[in-house]
């Protein structure tokens, strides 16, 4: 298959805004919506399919901008993981012609790139989307934010949520979380006893989430 056996009758997207420094080819970074959860697998298309179709040097990076964080397991210990900064889309630098912008747009699970629509003069129906280039101060912020934003702790229990105690002075005790503390790796809860709703504070790994 050829960028021509794709690209049909598409309308041609050119790029008018003023572009990034580059040695060869100019290139901005542009945000692609894609399916929920498809985020690695679109980015490693782009990937391949940008060098299947010989536009590599213009799809120059593909990024899922990510942040640090540590999900809480039930035993308490501590996992660490990243986080998306933006679930549902992935970053593309490249230089936006007609023959990049099939390579990225035909490639499954790419919803479409964030842009102005261009409304059909004619007709019923959605136009056309015409990609518009993040700034360079979106860009900046966005980046800035995945190296130096502090660990995001993660645990799968909030205010309100129904727990027994499996261990400690009140095991078998059932409650209400009112309060969690996850850099601490606690929580509050409401505990009846002796007929009464009394605050106990417990850590993450004596306590299991019911429901």
């Amino acid at each position: 298959m050829t960028l021509e056996d794709e690209r049909g009758n598409s309308n041609q997207v050119q790029d008018t805004e003023a572009t990034e420094n580059s040695p060869n080819i100019p290139t901005r970074w542009y945000a692609v919506q894609v399916a929920s959860g498809c985020e690695k697998r679109v980015k490693a298309d782009i990937e391949r399919r940008a060098q299947t179709f010989d536009v590599a040097e213009r799809i120059a990076r593909v990024e899922i901008p990510q942040t640090p964080a540590v999900k809480i397991r039930k035993d308490g210990s501590r996992q660490h993981t990243e986080e998306k900064v933006f679930p549902g889309y992935v970053l593309v630098k490249m230089a936006m012609d007609d023959d990049t912008w099939q390579v990225v747009k035909n490639t499954p699970h790419v919803i479409n790139f964030v842009g102005a629509e261009q409304r059909k003069g004619t007709g019923k129906g959605r136009g056309h989307v015409k990609p518009v280039a993040l700034s360079h101060a979106e860009v900046e912020r966005i980046f800035k934010q995945t190296t130096e934003q502090e660990p995001v702790v993660k645990i799968d229990m909030a205010a309100g949520d129904k727990i027994v105690v499996l261990s400690g002075p009140f095991k078998d005790f059932e409650g209400e979380v009112v309060e969690v503390s996850p850099e601490r790796s606690k929580l509050k809860a409401l505990l009846s006893i002796f007929g009464r709703d009394t605050p106990v504070e417990l850590e993450f790994n004596q306590v299991q989430k019911q429901g």
